[in-house]
């Protein structure tokens, strides 16, 4: 049994992981600031379940927050990170870029300093597929990533770049991991796969940027999950990988999908590309499959079908966010 430190473990990513984490017979340490990027309500439904496992302690503060680190770190005896705190949101960086340096670079460090000084076993970052920018795809690990189109992006390339440097001085072990478009129960509620299926079921317009034409790596998060914890166990200094489906879908395919599985039309709002977005993401994830045995196994079809079937059971709570 290990005792891991989960931040950001309210979210949708996080709250899965630190079930199948308790599952697993780890010791888990959710730190997450509830703020209300969305309702607050929504994350505290999501760790329901967990609370109920006494293998699970919640701190609600923020990473910044030297005191609530000093304590976790001191009093639990933490042996691994997974760091998937961060101020999420591509378009919302483009209006408040210092708001992401603050939170999801000063963060980062904060959280390395404390690794650095309690000998952690292993930090696991929660990078993005937007790091890559407007490289061409298929994007793979090694290619140069300077060419970010957001400071959310920017965020997350600073991010890595740390964790670099830390295993370089300091000798902490480190995993970065790209994530590409994550999508399934509890995705966040302004994310296009939840807000599509929301308007649509509604009958309310849905905004389709650049006629639809756009691609995304979409990857469900029982397959992010299973990389999560392989990269947990892998023996390593420094490695970077991508987490992706490696199976890129139309935007205009998406929709079509949802339509199905909701048995109704979309009604469509055209609007032009917007800025801080890119045309195509595709994961390269021979790299992860050779290191970490990832091998995603839930296509987009079944994927999307799981995702409605959840929301249809949780529409109730969905429909009061009125995320548009």
């Amino acid at each position: 049994m290990k005792t891991v430190l989960v931040t950001g473990g309210a979210g949708f990513i996080g709250s899965h992981l630190c079930e199948r984490l308790l599952a697993s017979g780890h010791k888990v340490i959710n730190i997450d600031n509830f703020n209300d990027f969305y309702d607050p309500a929504v994350k505290k439904a999501n760790i329901i379940n967990a609370l109920k496992d006494p293998q699970y302690v919640l701190f609600q503060g923020d990473i910044r927050d030297e005191r609530i680190l000093e304590h976790v770190f001191a009093c639990y005896g933490v042996d691994i990170v997974v760091h998937l705190a961060a101020l999420a949101g591509v378009r919302r960086s483009l209006s408040n870029p210092l708001e992401y340096i603050d939170i999801d670079i000063k963060g980062t460090v904060n959280l390395l300093e404390f690794c650095r000084n309690y000998g952690v076993e292993k930090f696991v970052f929660a990078s993005s597929s937007s790091v890559y920018g407007s490289n061409p795809v298929p994007f793979s690990e090694d290619q140069n990533t300077c060419s970010q189109v957001s400071p959310y992006a920017a965020s997350k390339a600073a991010g890595e770049l740390f964790c670099k440097t830390y295993n370089t001085l300091f000798g902490i072990p480190v995993v970065c991991l790209r994530f590409f478009t994550v999508y399934g129960p509890r995705q966040r509620p302004e994310m296009a796969i939840h807000n599509f299926t929301r308007l649509i079921h509604e009958g309310l317009e849905i905004p389709v940027y650049d006629n639809g034409t756009s691609y995304r790596d979409y990857t469900y998060i029982d397959d992010i999950l299973n990389g999560i914890l392989a990269a947990m166990e892998l023996k390593c200094s420094f490695e970077i990988f991508n987490l992706g489906n490696s199976s890129p879908v139309k935007l205009n395919t998406l929709i079509e999908l949802i339509e199905e599985q909701l048995s109704k039309p979309a009604k469509r709002k055209n609007l032009p590309l917007q800025k801080g977005d890119v045309e195509y993401t595709c994961a390269d994830i021979s790299k992860a499959y050779r290191l970490l045995g990832y091998k995603p196994e839930v296509p987009i079809e079944e994927g999307i079908f799981r995702f409605v079937q959840w929301y249809s059971k949780n529409k109730y709570k969905t429909e009061a966010l009125n995320v548009n």
